[in-house]
């Protein structure tokens, strides 16, 4: 989970009040966060010693990024306290885009690269050294952890004075395309930079394996910085004093990016900056348009019943104090009768199902507020038939040489239908995505397998690896529509895996479940598109076909950017025990 140090004097300054450990501890909740470290040195808090100390903050959910910052987290504990929500009038939203006199134009080249940019300018006083720390706390912490190591999301800062607008955001050759990165004094080419600068090494696998690498420069070619790795040392060297700031944003989701420049736009404005809006001109479609005009609001309303949250809580709540709850937690109220419409705050894109207000209506009524109660009924817990079964799966698996494996069920159109070559209406869309990233649920463990292999090959061969977890396969006869199934996947990968060897490995595996099968032959039109036709065979238990294994085909193996053959093998562990 995020770990966030403040400082002392800057937190309580935003907060507007000083308070000792004890009282923190118990404000932190409302923020799903505790204190995790504050070394007073034997000081009192709100001293003259506590500009230098800082409190050390763990958050305890990955949900709220607005909150892993000091002005983030501050204006939480002033709402739920009563305090007034901001207004952070320089936001554009759909049909009504704020002017600006600062654009960024983003060319067709980076497209297929790293397509998506947001922007905005800060004006005021001179950055301190404890909000450019803050700051920079806030760039790391976001693209880390909510960015995914950079490649969704990336946040740069430049001294917005010495940028000649406009600036172009483009894909460049990274052999021929050189300048001086932070912490250097030699001119390095974007490739030479991925080699040697020690940023360069840390993230170079988001875009050693491109052609052509994007690129920020300005209106005279003055490169800001290589988007994600690394800035100039020019005009992206921020120093302590800096009154004016160009903050950008880039990367793969285009709502993680303009949730993210939200964010540090409403952190800079608590902080008392004023923010200017940055037109992005793109060459191409988005799903927001060709022009937006960033810092953006696009967020959704959603509804809630107040008998629904009364039921879920198990406490009576009227509507105005739904209402009242959610406005503590920053959201935007309308009462319409029982129901309830939530306006999330500028920085939120959380509320992805109602039953996510409810959750923020039990935080912000307190957990204080809940009278504990006793479970009223005496179970004896105990492993379900399927986690047995998939126990002793597990253990053959072990014993044939493979190492267990663990994935998200979530993910995206291309890493589970356009690269393994299945159709992408096989797959169960869910009605909400947040991003593109887990647009999906999966109906196979295989693409999360040849994934894990297409970035094992300096690892010695043979790779041999498994999971057994679950599926969702649309189902016509489920009430739902969908059934969730366990499967065990497995792959082979070496200079030898055949259809021989993931065939003994089935039988083997098989053998130690204590199953009787047979396998037969795809008939034309049948043969599934992820093997070879004429190496691969279905898995027949009771007359029913509960698996398949086979040759992985090298259009499969090309599109993951495996090198060496692959065989390969999922069953229905819940068909076996039917």
């Amino acid at each position: 989970m995020p770990k966030i140090e403040v400082n002392e004097s800057l937190f309580f300054k935003l907060l507007g009040r000083s308070c000792d450990a004890c009282a923190l501890e118990d404000m932190l909740p409302v923020a799903k966060a505790e204190l995790d470290g504050w070394d007073l040195a034997g000081a009192a808090p709100g001293d003259s010693g506590a500009e230098g100390r800082s409190i050390k903050i763990e958050l305890n959910d990955t949900n709220r990024p607005d909150l892993w910052s000091t002005a983030g987290l501050t204006r939480q504990l002033k709402l739920a306290a009563g305090g007034l929500r901001p207004e952070y009038p320089f936001f554009s939203r759909e049909g009504e885009l704020k002017p600006a006199s600062k654009r960024v134009l983003v060319e067709e080249s980076v497209k297929s690269v790293r397509p998506y940019l947001a922007g905005f300018v800060v004006r005021g006083a001179g950055v301190t050294d404890a909000i450019l720390k803050d700051l920079i706390q806030t760039q790391e912490k976001l693209a880390w952890n909510f960015g995914r190591k950079r490649r969704t999301v990336s946040m740069g800062l430049y001294r917005s004075a010495q940028i000649t607008w406009p600036v172009t955001y483009k894909a460049v050759d990274p052999e021929v395309t050189r300048f001086v990165p932070l912490q250097e004094t030699r001119m390095m080419s974007l490739r030479e930079i991925l080699k040697e600068h020690p940023k360069g090494k840390e993230y170079a696998f988001i875009l050693e394996q491109e052609a052509r690498h994007p690129l920020l420069v300005d209106a005279k070619g003055g490169i800001l910085s290589y988007p994600p790795i690394i800035n100039s040392a020019d005009l992206g060297a921020v120093q302590v004093g800096d009154c004016e700031l160009f903050v950008e944003l880039t990367g793969t989701d285009l709502p993680s990016v303009v949730l993210s420049a939200s964010i540090a736009a409403c952190d800079l404005a608590d902080l008392g900056y004023a923010v200017e809006p940055v037109a992005v001109d793109y060459a191409f479609d988005t799903p927001f348009g060709r022009r937006l005009v960033t810092p953006y609001y696009f967020q959704k309303p959603v509804s809630v019943d107040a008998a629904r949250v009364s039921r879920l809580l198990g406490k009576t709540f009227s509507p105005q104090a739904v209402a009242e709850a959610a406005a503590r937690m920053g959201s935007r109220v309308e009462i319409h009768g029982q129901y309830i419409a939530i306006s999330p705050a500028e920085y939120r894109n959380d509320f992805l199902h109602p039953v996510d207000v409810v959750e923020d209506v039990m935080i912000g009524v307190g957990m204080a507020n809940f009278s504990p109660e006793r479970p009223r009924d005496f179970t004896i817990g105990r492993l379900s038939p399927i986690e047995a079964f998939s126990r002793k799966a597990k253990n053959a698996m072990v014993g044939l040489g493979y190492q267990e494996m663990i994935y998200n069920y979530l993910g995206s159109g291309r890493d589970f239908a356009e690269k393994p070559r299945v159709p992408l209406s096989s797959l169960v869309r869910i009605a909400n995505p947040m991003s593109e990233n887990y647009e999906y649920l999966r109906n196979s463990p295989l693409p999360a397998l040849f994934a894990s292999e297409s970035v094992s090959s300096s690892a010695a061969f043979p790779h041999r690896i498994f999971e057994v977890g679950k599926v969702a396969l649309k189902d016509p006869e489920d009430n739902l529509g969908v059934a969730t199934r366990q499967f065990l996947g497995f792959l082979s990968c070496h200079a030898g895996a055949d259809f021989n060897e993931v065939a003994a490995h089935v039988a083997t595996l098989l053998y130690y479940l204590n199953r009787e099968f047979s396998v037969a032959e795809p008939f034309a039109g049948s043969e599934d598109p992820r093997f070879i036709p004429g190496r691969q065979a279905f898995i027949m238990y009771k007359g029913r076909k509960v698996g398949i294994y086979g040759e992985a085909h090298p259009q499969l193996l090309e599109n993951f950017g495996i090198m060496m053959p692959a065989a390969a093998a999922e069953i229905d562990l819940d068909a076996l025990i039917a």
